[in-house]
């Protein structure tokens, strides 16, 4: 299998058999109370359900804030993901990075080198040329905020550029940034008319599709029309996979959602 970015997000959703990424978003007020609260809890309660889910799923998407808030310990249980996951699987560090180029760099640094990631999430405001540390690199990718799945997010996105929203500007400069086919785009599942305007313009680039679960995007329609334009996207779900359930079964009741997932994407 090839090294690049692109190869191995198509290999991972084909492994998989559907198009599914789990967020690790590990919020002390919801991790089961059997557990606690400190940080080696957190990465029991974690590398529980990657161990229970791995077959079923072609990405893990950290969100950095979450292991950001635990401290040292909790950066460090961030870095110790990938040996978790293995080699194989895909890591999305989902940090949401974007300033200058000096100090994307060193954005670029932690996230590829010390976390181990394969792509991040970045936001777009300072430009593409700002974000090339996090292209650069066929074997990594990059996913760039277009339409978020958070109720408001209307006010920037929407507004008009050149004669349309603002959103759809922003991904037509994103398909022209890399020419490793490495850089995508974020899409939320709670905004379907959005989303298709998207896909009518660049349906080749790769895809992260959140708002499926608990914020309650239409994931069976959104599956629907990526087929229909022959995109490649991964569904993201967080919340509603790892919270699944406040008890001593939570590792069983994460794969048994990923399960009902994975017959809701076929």
């Amino acid at each position: 299998m090839s090294d690049s970015f692109q190869d191995r997000w198509l290999a991972n959703v084909a492994r998989a058999g559907v198009p599914l990424c789990i967020g690790l978003d590990p919020d002390p007020a919801y991790i089961p109370c059997c557990l606690g609260q400190n940080a080696l809890c957190l990465r029991k309660f974690l590398g529980e359900i990657i161990e229970a889910t791995r077959d079923l799923v072609a990405a893990y998407k950290p969100n950095t804030a979450f292991f950001e808030a635990y401290g040292g310990e909790g950066w460090c249980i961030l870095e110790s993901l990938r040996d978790i996951v293995g080699s194989k699987g895909l890591i999305i560090a989902d940090g949401k990075r974007g300033d200058i180029a000096h100090t994307n760099e060193a954005y670029a640094c932690a996230l590829f080198e010390r976390v181990r990631a394969d792509a991040v999430t970045v936001q777009p405001y300072l430009g593409g040329r700002a974000l090339e540390p996090f292209y650069r690199d066929s074997r990594r990718g990059m996913f760039v905020l277009c339409v978020t799945s958070n109720p408001g997010a209307e006010e920037v996105q929407n507004l008009e550029a050149g004669g349309s929203p603002l959103y759809l500007q922003i991904a037509k400069q994103v398909r022209t940034w890399s020419p490793h086919r490495n850089v995508g785009l974020v899409l939320g599942t709670t905004k379907p008319d959005s989303l298709k305007s998207v896909l009518d313009e660049v349906s080749d680039l790769p895809i992260l599709l959140p708002g499926g679960g608990s914020q309650g995007g239409n994931t069976a329609d959104v599956q629907a029309l990526l087929k229909q334009k022959q995109a490649v996207g991964l569904f993201t779900f967080s919340r509603s996979v790892i919270y699944a359930s406040k008890g001593k079964d939570y590792a069983v009741a994460a794969r048994k959602e990923c399960l009902r997932l994975k017959n809701l994407l076929v």
